[in-house]
């Protein structure tokens, strides 16, 4: 579905491509690349508009992920061997990994939402490293993907912190052990700063890889320029390698944001 965000990204590939025109050297050569293009939602079939029911890239790129992970983690673990396949190793590394993290985050009372928590982790980190493969899409660079997400963490928790509290749940804004006088201040600011969690939890994760992203464009377009182009093979590598660690990166960040705030719903009070 067509957001906002791709119409100010195709308005900035405009304005990218317009600099590029006016910089045209005497010569008749000329530098002009659309960083942003490679975020613009387009039909996967066909071209016209982008309607609600629509196939387009993101929705390709999206069914790779789910068919990426049920490959990892049904297909490769389905032997089940004592001495595990490369594909099982890394789904069980995986499998630990989260488990221990919302342990460590949440207590044992937490792990019955583990499922949720892994399933998150393991779309963000699938859906960031296919975004990295030649002629691909990053589905996660995109808000209308993040905030989503970020919205079904934020409306769970919240439900969640109302079941199993009640009225105690607004005590997390409370803060009980700060002098009386000002309470009523810090409590204000707790509640801005809750409401404010989906917004920060979603732009960082598609605000990281869309810059990334666009400045691996940018040396890509430098790279045609005979003078520069080994130096500008040398940052594409380096963004490269830079951009393998921020996927993984901003999956982490994300899952554990989710599991301090399904703490904070549990265990409410300061």
């Amino acid at each position: 579905m067509a957001t906002e965000t791709d119409t100010h990204a195709a308005d900035v590939a405009a304005n990218v491509a317009h600099a590029a025109d006016a910089a045209t050297a005497d010569g008749g050569s000329s530098l002009v690349f659309h960083p942003m293009d490679q975020f613009i939602v387009k039909p996967l079939f066909g071209y016209g508009e982008v309607g609600m029911f629509t196939i387009t890239n993101v929705t390709l790129w999206l069914f790779l992920a789910i068919v990426a992970i049920f490959g990892l983690m049904v297909l490769g673990t389905s032997r089940r061997a004592v001495v595990p396949s490369r594909s099982q190793s890394i789904a069980e590394l995986a499998y630990g990994f989260v488990h221990k993290m919302v342990e460590d985050v949440t207590g044992k009372d937490g792990l019955k939402y583990f499922p949720y928590i892994m399933t998150l982790f393991m779309f963000i980190v699938f859906a960031n490293f296919l975004g990295l493969l030649p002629m691909s899409f990053t589905t996660t660079s995109h808000f209308a993907v993040t905030v989503v997400l970020a919205l079904a963490v934020f409306l769970t928790v919240t439900v969640l912190g109302f079941v199993k509290n009640g009225a105690g749940f607004l005590s997390l804004f409370w803060v009980s052990s700060a002098p009386l006088a000002l309470r009523p201040i810090l409590a204000i600011i707790e509640i801005i700063s809750y409401f404010v969690r989906p917004v920060s939890h979603s732009i960082r994760l598609a605000g990281n890889l869309m810059a990334g992203h666009a400045v691996i464009k940018v040396f890509a377009g430098f790279a045609a320029i005979v003078a520069v182009s080994p130096i500008a093979i040398v940052a594409i590598v380096a963004m490269y390698g830079l951009e393998i660690l921020v996927a993984f990166i901003q999956a982490y960040v994300f899952t554990i944001l989710t599991c301090v705030y399904l703490k904070d719903a549990l265990h409410p009070h300061h």
